[in-house]
């Protein structure tokens, strides 16, 4: 905990049995309360792996939902066992646990209620092995997603993101989509929410065990981005109504 604050590291897997236990690992339970894996039906022995670490909280999907139901199964669940703090944390290691401390100390000390770990500022990305065309779409995605949603963020693209209760009881995250582009219509949403968003940097790594969606899924997700931003562009000028900005009830 910080001060009173319960923090719940959250870790949506799918195949991560070769790099759970060094994520695991790294893990600052100094602050750190509770850990949650949701397993989206892996082929692999990512349960065993779980198990075998002594995950308290582990969710197993019967049929594998994808990205975005994964990560609704982790904040569910966190909110259930009463988090105050969630960080989503991929388990394959793309992504630092070391940097826990930093963005939780920001959020419970009420300074922001959103932390995003951003591979954009300074030189992460393509030190750790972007590849250079998803270099190039995030640029420019993000920069199209600035103009639209009138934000500044350096990406809204990374797998590094941390959340107060206050903010996942505010937002209807269960009706985003399933795919990756839930990632986007969940910030969509903390925006809309009128949630202001702290970015830190944060160093990537690529390799074969890193999770990645191949060319064809990236394009299908950029298109999703895109539709996703105009959405959010109409719904702010009182244009058109969206399911994704509607009032959790």
């Amino acid at each position: 905990m910080i001060k009173d604050k319960k923090i719940a590291v959250v870790l949506p897997a799918y195949n991560a049995e070769q790099t759970l236990e060094i994520t695991y690992n790294e893990i600052p339970f100094d602050i750190v309360d509770e850990v949650i894996l949701v397993d989206d039906k892996s082929r692999d022995q990512t349960v065993a792996k779980a198990r075998e670490l002594g995950i308290k909280h582990i969710v197993t999907h019967t049929v594998n939902k994808g990205y975005g139901g994964n990560q609704k199964s982790c904040y569910n669940k966190a909110l259930e066992i009463g988090a105050d703090i969630v960080v989503m944390l991929h388990p394959d290691y793309q992504y630092t646990p070391k940097l826990i401390h930093s963005i939780c100390y920001l959020m419970a000390n009420d300074v922001y209620e959103v932390v995003l770990g951003s591979r954009i500022l300074g030189k992460g990305a393509l030190k750790g092995g972007m590849p250079i065309y998803k270099y190039i779409a995030n640029r420019l995605l993000t920069l199209g997603q600035n103009l639209l949603m009138n934000q500044k963020l350096s990406e809204y693209h990374t797998g590094y993101r941390a959340f107060t209760r206050k903010v996942l009881e505010s937002i209807n995250y269960n009706v985003n989509s399933d795919d990756f582009v839930f990632d986007n219509q969940m910030l969509a949403q903390i925006f809309f929410a009128g949630f202001e968003i702290a970015e830190i940097t944060c160093p990537t790594k690529y390799f074969e065990e890193a999770s990645s969606i191949n060319i064809r899924r990236s394009a299908i997700y950029g298109l999703g981005v895109i539709g996703v931003s105009f959405q959010y562009f109409l719904a702010k000028g009182g244009l058109m109504k969206s399911k994704l900005f509607q009032p959790v009830k």
